[in-house]
């Protein structure tokens, strides 16, 4: 064997032995499989979701102007139009991640002209894993609302860069067959102390947190959730009842719903959805 034919030969073997070393390819996502996936960051992969935890949309009260503008927005991305980002701060339990859920829900059960939608939802920690999904879904033939429930950063936190890049800061950006949707109890994304402290020690306190207050206008759509009022947090109690044939007497419902909201503090759709389930229960009445 000549001297080139062994240097071939071992090329050959070194390469078979690479090949074995590697890693298997990762299978491409079966968007298929379902309308609504978890991301796993350290998997890099998607979990289908077979069945989603969610409230109808028709059941959510008290917002109705945000229910309207975040459908809309929804509807026109479907169609294939332009439509923006949405960040849904504001107060606890007044329906922010269900409208979320409900609005996809009601986009796919619709008959009008809209494309399905994929629904995946990424984890607070994983936010740095988001180019990472962006790259799956860029060539995936859907259109995808990537949801992250409850975002919030800390003062030592730089993940936020990586949502900021994705959503219109990088070379790539947001695919066109993407939207993020986002809840949060704050609308700048941030704790009040930490930007305060920052505004007294910089030399400029104005740019001193432009960059970090800046990742909330990646966010076109703002919707903002306030606490309901008396009339407001009965007006679902009734909703519910009615939607789930609750046989109970109203004065009886509304004191009870009353003082359910009374022993905890707070008037929510959350606090509305509990006292529901605990009425069901007495009654003997499924609600699922």
């Amino acid at each position: 064997m000549t001297p080139a034919a062994d240097q071939t030969a071992l090329l050959a073997r070194i390469a078979d032995a690479l090949e074995r070393l590697a890693p298997p390819a990762r299978p491409r996502p079966d968007f298929d499989a379902a309308d609504a996936f978890i991301w796993h960051a350290a998997a890099l992969s998607l979990q289908p979701v077979a069945q989603v935890n969610r409230v109808e949309l028709s059941l959510l009260h008290g917002v109705d102007l945000v229910r309207d503008q975040l459908l809309t927005n929804t509807q026109r991305f479907a169609r294939g139009l332009p439509a923006n980002n949405a960040l849904l701060w504001g107060a606890r339990g007044m329906g922010k991640s269900s409208l979320v859920k409900a609005v996809h829900a009601a986009i796919n059960g619709g008959a009008g002209p809209e494309r399905r939608l994929k629904l995946v939802e990424i984890h607070r920690e994983d936010i740095e894993s988001l180019p990472a999904l962006m790259a799956l879904m860029r060539s995936a033939p859907h259109n995808f609302i990537v949801f992250c429930d409850d975002l919030s950063f800390d003062a030592d936190d730089t993940s936020y860069k990586s949502l900021k890049a994705v959503l219109e800061g990088g070379i790539e950006g947001r695919p066109d067959n993407v939207l993020f949707y986002a809840t949060s109890n704050r609308r700048h994304l941030l704790p009040r102390d930490m930007m305060d402290n920052e505004r007294s020690t910089a030399i400029n306190p104005g740019e001193a947190i432009e960059e970090k207050v800046s990742l909330s206008d990646r966010f076109g759509l703002w919707l903002g959730f306030h606490k309901c009022s008396q009339d407001e947090y009965l007006e679902m109690v009734f909703a519910y009842c009615a939607h789930f044939s609750l046989q109970a007497e109203p004065d009886r419902v509304r004191a009870e719903a009353l003082e359910w909201a009374t022993t905890r503090g707070a008037r929510s759709g959350r606090t509305a959805w509990q006292f529901i389930q605990d009425l069901a229960g007495r009654l003997g009445t499924k609600t699922a």
